[in-house]
């Protein structure tokens, strides 16, 4: 029975029971949420402590970052104008300002960044000194055949500058000193002798009037000149120019106002040269710019020899200078061979000449002692060389070399034929 009442009881409890059981059951699902809630709001702070550990911090939410705008304001109000005034400028820089954690990240990217750049720096600069400390045996980009080709390696008790040396009577042809004489090289503005002596061959007047024009330009290697299109000057002026002062259109417009033009102008070169037993010597214009013009020593001294025959080439190569007028101005030229001027050289003709691929070059007829010599310096490896090269065998000469015993030297191989 007393079950059976207890059953009653229950099934028919009053609504305030049940309300207070409700209260109850809500009670312990209100104490269970705050507990959620906690495990919640754990999990950002886990994160962001292990974001610490790792140096590394959460972007700030916009409500974070208007609560430190807040705290910027108040630190202002409270006479805190310094740290308001740092936050600021590093928001405006969009540096991150949320903790301690990031101002570290923050500086540690900075000190690698100058870490870096002085790492970067030092690297620059010993690339530099790698640049510009060059080896001491560098060679220069152009170099002139003969040094190609190994000329330069010949030895002489003189030790020439000049690759290729002759010296010869005048008289006989009997050479005195030898070396590499029979090597073919490209001979530069030494081609002028050849010019003069068909220019005057021809017999065309030296008072005649020739003219400048665009086709005396060089565009070979581009070289100047004070002789402007549309100068106007006489065959004799010109002819003079070229020997003296090696002007190159000068030497052009020779040769174009040949009759026949400059190609046949060159024939004729080409023919003078087979004439005076020149096998070696081949011309493929009048200035001597082209590097195909080429020669050896043996051949230049029959040219020089021939040239001496010649009063106008002695008296126009020997000239210490000579003034024209261009028609734009008065132009002084002056002998390119230093010689000329120096009274204890006693010169009969003189050229000189230089292209990068010849070197610096020389030929010269001179008396030494009583006794007329044809000097060939072909291939000198500096503007001033080939005199020097001309002042040591002129003093060999002078004191017995030559009566001692001839020199000579082996020859190298030769460029061109």
């Amino acid at each position: 029975m007393l079950a059976v009442l207890a059953a009653i009881s229950l099934a028919g409890a009053p609504p305030a029971a049940e309300a207070k059981q409700a209260a109850s059951s809500s009670k312990q699902r209100t104490s269970k949420a705050p507990v959620a809630k906690a495990t919640i709001a754990k999990a950002p702070a886990a994160r962001t402590a292990a974001a610490r550990k790792a140096g590394l911090a959460k972007q700030p939410t916009a409500r974070a970052q208007r609560a430190q705008s807040a705290r910027v304001a108040t630190q202002a109000q409270r006479g805190q104008p310094a740290r308001a005034t740092k936050t600021v400028a590093a928001r405006q820089r969009g540096d991150r300002v949320a903790g301690p954690a990031v101002r570290v990240t923050l500086r540690n990217q900075a000190r690698g960044k100058a870490q870096l750049a002085s790492a970067r720096g030092s690297s620059a600069r010993a690339s530099a000194v790698r640049v510009t400390a060059a080896p001491r045996d560098f060679t220069p980009a152009r170099v002139s055949i003969g040094q190609a080709i190994g000329l330069h390696a010949t030895d002489d008790p003189l030790d020439l500058r000049s690759s290729v040396a002759l010296v010869v009577d005048q008289r006989t042809g009997a050479p005195l000193f030898s070396k590499n004489a029979q090597a073919v090289l490209p001979i530069a503005s030494i081609t002028k002798l050849m010019t003069a002596l068909v220019v005057i061959d021809s017999g065309a007047p030296m008072g005649e009037t020739l003219e400048i024009t665009a086709a005396d330009i060089d565009t070979e290697k581009n070289s100047g000149s004070r002789l402007p299109p549309g100068t106007r000057l006489s065959r004799g002026e010109m002819l003079q120019l070229a020997l003296m002062s090696s002007e190159n259109r000068a030497a052009n417009a020779l040769g174009r106002n040949h009759p026949g033009g400059l190609r046949a102008f060159v024939d004729a070169m080409n023919t003078k040269a087979r004439a005076l037993g020149m096998p070696d010597t081949h011309f493929v214009e009048p200035t001597g710019l082209s590097s195909s013009n080429v020669s050896n020593a043996r051949d230049l001294s029959r040219m020089v020899r021939e040239a001496l025959e010649y009063p106008l080439v002695r008296q126009f190569s020997t000239a210490p200078g000579l003034t024209v007028d261009t028609g734009y101005r008065m132009v002084s030229y002056r002998n390119t061979n230093r010689l000329i001027s120096s009274p204890t050289w006693d010169i009969g003709l003189q050229k000189t000449g230089y292209i990068s691929e010849a070197g610096s070059c020389l030929v010269m007829q001179v008396s030494l002692d009583g006794q007329a010599v044809v000097m060939v310096l072909l291939d000198a490896t500096g503007p001033s060389s080939r005199f020097g090269d001309a002042q040591r065998l002129r003093e060999w000469l002078e004191h017995g070399g030559a009566r001692a015993a001839p020199m000579r030297t082996v020859a190298a191989p030769s460029f061109g034929s």
